[in-house]
């Protein structure tokens, strides 16, 4: 039997319209953000379970590769098809199928974008916090892949905290029902845990009961400038000291700033070495309470500025410079290679302090950005790719962050996940043993390892 013949047979099992092999569409499918791609030989684009459990069927019977996609916003080449086969999209399967509000719940399909999920269940003055910075784009089944997280996990959690219940397709083309709609369940293995952060390579994913919470009635936040990142980690841990969980507590450093002026030019930003957003949210009379107090602490370190947002319409225009960020070190027109490592929240200062020796040494731009208040920081090598051996010091400087994030006990990724981009360094992250348990798992649940091939497992 020919190669390509198999590949047809996929037109008799699926309904029309969820098959293609289109040249322009293979190509839309194969790569994500990250700077690897590979056509599939195949487009598979489901609109319900029942298909996507052919298609595994059929893929497994072949040993045919199957990389699971969804928007294709990932920054780690996780959904690059790297042996080629089939690329299994989700973006049809994209119905909100209930929202309830007596059992704090959403049931979604996979294909969902997050943002359109937030927008439905906060009409309905529920609320789910996973705010992954691409949420407006981003489909609920990738965020599940990658576990991901955004400014709110500092108070709220990841991903995974939310999720109650998957319905699953394993390799071999079973549908499983995992967890349910319950808050609480001891039932068995946790295999809704392990499946989010799984990559695409234990199941697919095909629909989500995620946990939803009341929705904080208030907000408020301050955005302050400083003439030191010291000054301003140090005002971080002063807020926790005095018995403060803001939802969100964020941080820039001078590089990002920089370029945040050259593209906005806020005059707040000129002199500017770090910069911090403290969001609180709850009932608006001790909200209202707390910023002040929280402002006091900050006033105490100095600052170069502080800005106050009282309620939503105020407290996104705060947020507007943070959005810039990434847009700004584009704008420097060299390359941007983003890396999702995650310190002990002691080691912050220690960080900054280190990526200011590695632009040093390696005579290449580092901006620091991200997630300050749970330690996960947006470590960005930035590479002007025309420079002479640019491209060798590069990964010299990578290889230094993650040796020494990892020499620290921190993790290599926070929310993006190993993939393709840091699968180098996966041998360091986890210890020989660690390794043989991923692959137990993954010959338990694919023996013939179609799902998401020549990943890290």
């Amino acid at each position: 039997m020919s190669k390509r013949k198999p590949f047809q047979e996929l037109k008799k099992i699926l309904p029309a319209g969820e098959i293609s092999f289109e040249p322009e569409v293979l190509e839309q499918n194969s790569g994500d953000k990250w700077f690897a791609a590979h056509r599939p030989d195949a487009v598979a684009l489901p609109k319900n379970t029942e298909s996507v459990a052919r298609i595994l069927k059929f893929a497994n019977r072949h040993r045919i590769s199957v990389t699971p996609r969804g928007a294709g916003y990932g920054y780690v080449g996780g959904a690059v098809p790297i042996q080629g086969g089939i690329v299994l999209s989700t973006a049809k399967m994209n119905r909100i199928k209930e929202i309830n509000a007596a059992d704090f719940v959403v049931v979604a399909q996979a294909g969902v974008i997050t943002k359109d999920l937030q927008d439905a269940v906060e009409k309905k003055g529920l609320y789910y916090p996973p705010d992954p910075a691409s949420r407006a784009d981003t489909f609920i089944g990738g965020n599940i892949a990658t576990n991901a997280g955004g400014p709110r996990c500092l108070k709220y959690g990841v991903t995974r905290d939310y999720v109650l219940g998957l319905e699953a397709v394993l390799a071999n083309g079973d549908v499983v029902n995992v967890g349910g709609r319950t808050h609480k369940n001891k039932t068995g293995f946790d295999f809704t845990r392990l499946f989010t952060g799984s990559e695409g390579m234990l199941a697919v994913v095909t629909e989500a009961t995620l946990k939803l919470l009341p929705l904080p009635p208030y907000r408020a936040n301050l955005a302050v400038g400083f003439g030191s990142m010291k000054s301003a980690i140090r005002t971080l841990h002063a807020i926790f000291a005095e018995g403060f969980l803001p939802c969100a507590l964020e941080v820039a450093d001078a590089f990002t700033l920089a370029a945040a002026y050259n593209r906005t030019r806020s005059p707040r930003l000129q002199g500017c070495r770090a910069h911090l957003i403290i969001e609180l949210d709850g009932q608006k009379k001790s909200v209202l309470s707390e910023i002040r107090d929280v402002e006091k602490i900050v006033r105490k370190r100095k600052p170069l500025f502080v800005e106050r947002g009282l309620g939503d319409a105020q407290c996104e225009e705060v947020w507007k410079i943070r959005r810039e960020f990434s847009y700004s070190l584009r704008d420097t027109g060299l390359t941007k290679l983003n890396q999702d490592i995650v310190v002990p929240r002691g080691r912050l200062e220690d960080l900054f302090k280190f990526a200011t020796q590695l632009r040093k040494k390696h005579s290449m731009p580092i901006a620091c950005f991200g997630h300050a208040g749970d330690g996960n920081i947006h470590v960005n090598v930035m590479v002007d790719y025309e420079e002479p051996q640019a491209n060798r010091r590069a990964d010299a400087a990578l290889d230094e962050l993650f040796r020494q994030v990892i020499a620290w006990k921190g993790a290599i990724s926070g929310e993006h996940g190993i993939g393709l981009a840091k699968k180098p360094w996966w041998p360091l992250a986890a210890s020989e043993e660690l390794r043989a348990l991923h692959r137990s798992v993954k010959r338990a649940l694919d023996p013939c390892g179609i799902l998401n091939p020549g990943k890290f497992v």
